[in-house]
């Protein structure tokens, strides 16, 4: 898995208007941060921070948590989702899902 760079910028342009967005190295890809908060990690796809009251919206629009590999296992992390595939296309959509991983 790796992390993409031109990805991570396109996200953190469209969304330049919520405030500062940085993006910083994250294991193998990267982390997007808003005033030293991170809210979202891009690898091959952009993930965003949920937490238990967001997590069902991801489930019913099909996105998955993020997983990697190690010590030959599996490991799910539940904290973040992938985006859905429809918001990356709407930058007002895209907002609203970076602003309640904020909170």
């Amino acid at each position: 898995m790796s992390g993409s760079r031109s990805l991570a910028e396109h996200v953190a342009d469209q969304l330049a208007p919520l405030g500062e967005v940085t993006i910083h190295r994250y294991f193998g890809g990267w982390a997007l941060r808003s005033h030293g908060r991170q809210f979202a990690i891009v690898m091959d796809t952009l993930y965003l921070r949920v937490d238990s009251a967001a997590r069902s919206f991801y489930e019913r629009a099909g996105s998955t948590p993020f997983t990697y590999h190690a010590a030959g296992r599996q490991v799910v992390v539940h904290t973040y989702y992938s985006a859905p595939a429809e918001a990356m296309d709407d930058q007002d959509g895209l907002r609203s899902l970076a602003r309640t991983a904020l909170r």
